[in-house]
């Protein structure tokens, strides 16, 4: 078994060729290990070793691991290589039981047909071993091509250009796609295989792909002589190959892109939660990924990183109606539309005015959904703990679409239920006093020491959370960017490591 002293090998994927295209991982090992090892041929040079250059510190200890053999020089060529594996599988041991560890360079991914394995077979049972994955030469060699290997239920087959030319053929007439590798001296029997398999019209060739030199063009055209190890032949499936057309008309023959467009079009109404996007849903995140359009509130349009394919249509707050009817305008001539509130959209925000538009007659057949977001008094409640555990209200102090009257009406009720109160819009330039008035009428039927909590930009750069309470409540503490929770006669306050914990039992 490995001992805890002993280094830890790993097996580093460079990817095809280009060093860009090394992984931040694997130039992070390379450039702290002990010891960088890599294969080379008997003249000493190493692509491995080329590519991972740039990563190197210039102190560490280089094992080069020269093969001794090719297959034309030796009869015993698999004897020869067995023990060329096992020497240098035992020069790498050394460092190992040393405690350093070994970074063992291998191009494209260590596990595809590469060097790596036989030493990870050698050693991963005596050390400690991680593979660092690589993009592959076949990756590579798509990337370079600049065509898809396969889409839908194609299937891919990778096949060593070293198979015989009836195997080869067999498997070529029998897959979809697929990426022969090994070429070099093989490839005027991979050449026939495709064409005995009626496929050679298709084939593609990629030489050295992602390196300085890299060459791509048509498998049929290709010298045989000039065919290098590092090349590649590719048989792209014939879907993924294919250019879809732009929809016509059945009758006509016209194009139908606008058809195309008002049968996707419609509106989602999205709720971004209360601050950045770490407070996204995925569902939500998606929605704003895809739309043509974003509607909405400024600040909150803000909020969404600007997509140069998408246009934004900015409003003030105090235009609910218009700007769901905008919204619904583009909607129905084809355009995705997402409207964007803050928090969840069907709480005190957009959702509503959207559907309330969305019934006039004109917009019945225009789609539109609603995406939950998290809303703010969630937020604000998580960040004491959970004030809002048990039965709670949520009433919002704005009087600009309901009296005052009914305001305080709701806030007494909720009192005497002894419901928890989430307060939304508590205060702005223009109703300053109507906290004051809000605490003034709870307390007629709460206890001054009910805790509140006062939860600022909560997820934001302006983060600010208070518990005070009720009978000690401070107006001007509070702004438009506020939430208030009034907690119920429940309520409890703890002080935990220092910090101070409100929730409200589920049990009375």
């Amino acid at each position: 078994m490995p001992g805890t002293l002993y280094g830890t090998l790993y097996g580093v994927g460079l990817g095809p060729g280009d060093p860009e295209l090394v992984t931040i991982k694997a130039a992070r090992l390379i450039g702290a290990a002990d010891v960088v090892a890599y294969h080379s041929a008997r003249h000493g040079r190493s692509i491995a070793r080329g590519i991972a250059e740039p990563y190197l510190r210039g102190d560490q200890v280089e094992e080069q691991l020269v093969y001794p053999v090719t297959t034309e020089t030796v009869t015993d060529y698999q004897g020869a290589i067995d023990a060329f594996y096992a020497e240098a599988a035992a020069r790498l041991a050394a460092h190992l039981e040393a405690g350093r560890d070994v970074v063992l360079l291998a191009e494209g991914d260590p596990l595809f047909y590469g060097s790596y394995m036989h030493m990870h077979k050698r050693l991963a049972g005596r050390f400690r071993a991680e593979v660092v994955p690589g993009v592959t030469s076949v990756a590579g060699a798509a990337a370079a091509l600049g065509q898809p290997l396969v889409e839908r239920d194609e299937v891919l087959t990778v096949l060593p250009g070293t198979l015989p030319r009836e195997e080869l053929a067999e498997r070529l007439r029998v897959t979809d796609s697929a990426a022969v590798m090994k070429l070099g001296r093989t490839f005027g029997t991979v050449r026939a295989a495709f064409e005995d398999a009626g496929k050679l019209d298709r084939a593609r060739f990629v030489e050295r792909a992602t390196m300085a030199g890299q060459r791509t063009g048509a498998l049929a055209d290709v010298d045989p002589a000039s065919v290098p190890y590092f090349s590649i032949a590719i048989l792209p499936g014939e879907v993924a190959a294919s250019v879809p057309e732009e929809p016509t008309d059945p009758v006509s023959g016209d194009s139908r892109q606008s058809d195309y467009r008002h049968s996707r079009g419609g509106v989602t109404v999205v709720g971004t939660g209360p601050a950045g996007r770490d407070w996204l849903t995925p569902q939500t995140a998606a929605a704003l990924a895809e739309a043509d359009d974003l509607v909405g509130y400024g600040p909150y349009l803000d909020r969404v990183p600007p997509n140069p394919r998408q246009t934004r249509h900015a409003s003030d707050n105090r235009v609910e109606a218009e700007r769901a009817a905008h919204a619904l305008d583009l909607a129905a001539s084809g355009r995705s539309v997402v409207v964007v509130s803050a928090g969840d959209p069907g709480v005190f925000a957009m959702a509503t005015a959207v559907l309330e538009v969305a019934s006039e007659p004109k917009y019945l057949d225009v789609p539109v959904r609603v995406l939950p977001g998290l809303t703010a008094a969630q937020a604000v409640a998580a960040a004491v703990g959970a004030p809002l555990g048990h039965d709670y209200a949520m009433i919002s102090l704005s009087d600009r679409l309901k009296p005052w009257e009914t305001v305080v009406d709701r806030l007494v009720h909720a009192a005497q239920a002894d419901l928890a109160i989430a307060i939304y819009n508590p205060r702005s330039k223009a109703r300053p006093w109507q906290v004051g008035a809000a605490r003034d009428a709870l307390l007629a039927h709460r206890a001054p020491e009910t805790p509140v909590v006062l939860g600022r930009d909560v997820g934001g750069a302006g983060e600010r959370i208070t518990v005070t309470t009720l009978g000690e409540l401070d107006p001007e503490l509070v702004d438009m960017r506020t939430l208030v929770i009034v907690g119920s006669s429940r309520t409890r306050t703890v002080t935990r490591g220092g910090r101070t914990t409100v929730f409200t039992p589920r049990h009375y």
